[in-house]
């Protein structure tokens, strides 16, 4: 039963900490949507989205508002585009034409995002991975809902290296063609190793083919509930630290969960998974870096930060499975520079670098997100920090991935504004030490010998 004395808690963790549904994000296949051109295509795309979740928004605006917990963002995410358009795209522009489509959807739903213009190339590039992947440029540039994502590599098949040095191009011409909103289109492009199927997530989200027709995800975000708790018991031992955290995961799971079971009863789509993930938002209060502090680091990035991060995200998985048993998606810890005052204010005190960054990748749930780079940074420093996050992940067994803006016009020192949950951001520092005869190099990086599993 739940008492008075839970709710007022939970009243007051959306009153006064930041407490939120991040997302609702229906999860859609289009593999029934392929045709032979790219007109039949593009219709059946639009129909079914706009079909499935014609009420999403509503009801998710409904839910936040009866049960007073706010739902701050409704998605979609689809099955990856390279998939669904491979039957009729021979040029990108056929693809992008899919993107268009995509836009007009997600202007009609009313929604934040659609998530899934994407394609998975961990092992090697079809015709049509590759034509969407060079497409993504001027997808970026013309959409303003449309995220993507590739996939590079995996525990199990390795690192795609052609891939990488791709994606190093590609994200040098977003941020060109986007030069006019600060390289905004990088902000909604990631690479990833290892990505899930079922994230709810922006940018890396899309609808896995092992995925049913449809699913709801729902994606929960509570660093600033996590931080006021911590300040309660500034000088306890680790065990009560740590206690402490997994209870705090365990209650913020459970609103979650209490959302996606009813979004999933009134939408009459199934429910799929809940994600727990400290994802911070510029709000003061609302940030993983503050929850890093109150463990007890001046900054994060001072000695210890990585230890710290490994506990948080570890008492937030053991929390999580608690109270549901179907905890997916990234499920942990976020550390996005622009999304988080507090990795604003490490970078700017000199406490924080990309290598640093880096590190703590090993440990948090996805890995260098949202950092704003030099606009001269070449493409393949960007393919070398793409590969070392894949790498990472490979070898750990965990999704990493990389969200960096290389901003046009813009120096070491220099701040980004992106506005919304974007953020702002200090450009910072890139090795200026070569990787390019390595990048160069052809093939792909085979997987480590601990994937022979079977």
């Amino acid at each position: 039963m739940i008492n008075i004395s839970e709710v007022l808690e939970t009243n007051k963790m959306v009153l006064e900490e930041n407490l939120d549904v991040r997302t609702i994000t229906v999860g859609i296949s289009l593999l029934d949507c392929a045709r032979s051109s790219v007109r039949g295509t593009c219709d059946a795309v639009y129909s079914k989205i706009t079909r499935i979740a014609e009420k999403l928004v509503k009801t998710g605006d409904d839910i936040g508002r009866e049960f007073g917990v706010p739902v701050v963002n409704k998605r979609v995410s689809v099955t990856p585009v390279s998939i669904v358009g491979a039957a009729a795209c021979r040029k990108t522009g056929d693809f992008v034409r899919i993107a268009s489509t995509l836009e007009k959807a997600a202007e009609t739903l009313g929604v934040n995002f659609i998530g899934g213009y994407s394609a998975v190339v961990s092992k090697g590039m079809t015709a049509a991975d590759e034509l969407l992947i060079k497409s993504i440029p001027e997808a970026m540039a013309s959409t303003a809902h449309i995220c993507s994502s590739v996939n590079v590599g995996s525990t199990k098949t390795g690192i795609d290296m052609d891939a990488v040095r791709l994606m190093g191009k590609i994200v040098k011409k977003t941020a060109e063609l986007t030069k006019d909103s600060d390289s905004l289109g990088c902000a909604k492009l990631v690479v990833l190793c290892n990505a899930p199927d079922d994230n709810p997530f922006m940018a890396g989200a899309f609808h896995g083919v092992s995925e049913s027709d449809a699913v709801i995800n729902v994606g929960v975000s509570g660093p600033g509930v996590v931080n006021h708790v911590l300040k309660t018991i500034p000088d306890a031992d680790f065990e009560t630290l740590c206690e402490t955290i997994k209870k705090t995961a365990f209650k913020i799971t459970r609103v979650g969960q209490l959302v996606a079971r009813e979004a999933s009863r009134r939408l009459g789509i199934p429910f799929g998974i809940i994600d727990l993930s400290l994802a911070p938002t510029p709000a003061v209060g609302d940030s993983v870096a503050d929850i890093l502090k109150g463990i007890g680091l001046e900054h994060p990035g001072a000695p210890g930060t990585t230890a710290a991060l490994a506990l948080l995200n570890d008492q937030v998985k053991k929390g999580g499975v608690m109270a549901s048993s179907y905890v997916g998606g990234l499920s942990g810890a976020f550390i996005p520079v622009s999304e988080d005052q507090g990795m604003i204010d490490a970078v700017n005190a000199g406490a924080l670098s990309i290598e640093k960054l880096e590190a703590m990748t090993c440990v948090c749930s996805v890995g260098l997100d949202m950092i704003a780079v030099p606009g001269a940074t070449s493409a393949a420093a960007i393919s070398g920090i793409i590969a070392d996050e894949a790498a990472i992940g490979m070898v750990n067994q965990k999704t990493t991935a990389v969200r960096i803006i290389p901003v046009w016009g813009k120096k070491v020192g220099d701040t980004v504004e992106f506005g919304g949950l974007l953020g702002h951001a200090p450009v910072m520092k890139v090795s200026e030490f070569s990787c390019e005869r390595m990048i160069s190099r052809k093939g792909r990086i085979p997987a480590p010998i601990h994937s022979f599993k079977n």
